[in-house]
């Protein structure tokens, strides 16, 4: 809203493309732009996936959402444990803090949010690479 003709921004597709653009018009319900240059970032070398439980405390969990963002993790699974309080999640309002978070640290890959499933199907599937699990229980540890 406080953009005005000739001001440059910089914009992402969450796919790691930034483009540099100039606003060549600027009203209060559309705006504009001609695009400078186009930016591609190199895709990361590694693929980090996080299968974290969501927290009774929802704002823990939008806060954990943003930091993930903000350190590049790719991908995000919400896992229902058997513990679990919290069995249903809000998709759509994740998606909008993992896009504000993106936009807010100057990140260029959005990471993807996957639906809850719970624990025991997560761990069935196919995933290639290390596999680690964090736990804070005082029983042995299971490999």
């Amino acid at each position: 809203m406080r953009k005005k003709d000739t001001d440059i921004l910089f914009v992402t597709n969450g796919l790691g493309v930034l483009f540099k653009t100039e606003i060549t018009l600027a009203s209060d319900n559309k705006c504009t732009v001609k695009i400078l240059s186009i930016e591609k970032a190199a895709p990361s070398k590694f693929h980090l996936h996080l299968a974290v439980a969501p927290t009774k405390m929802n704002d823990r969990y939008e806060w954990f959402l943003e930091k993930a963002t903000e350190i590049g993790v790719h991908e995000i699974t919400p896992i229902i444990c058997d513990r679990s309080e919290r069995k249903i999640i809000n998709k759509d309002r994740f998606d909008k803090i993992l896009l504000t978070a993106m936009k807010q640290s100057n990140v260029l890959f959005l990471p993807k949010l996957n639906q809850a499933i719970p624990f025991k199907e997560f761990i069935k599937r196919k995933n290639e690479g290390l596999r680690l699990i964090a736990h804070c229980e005082e029983t042995d540890k299971n490999h």
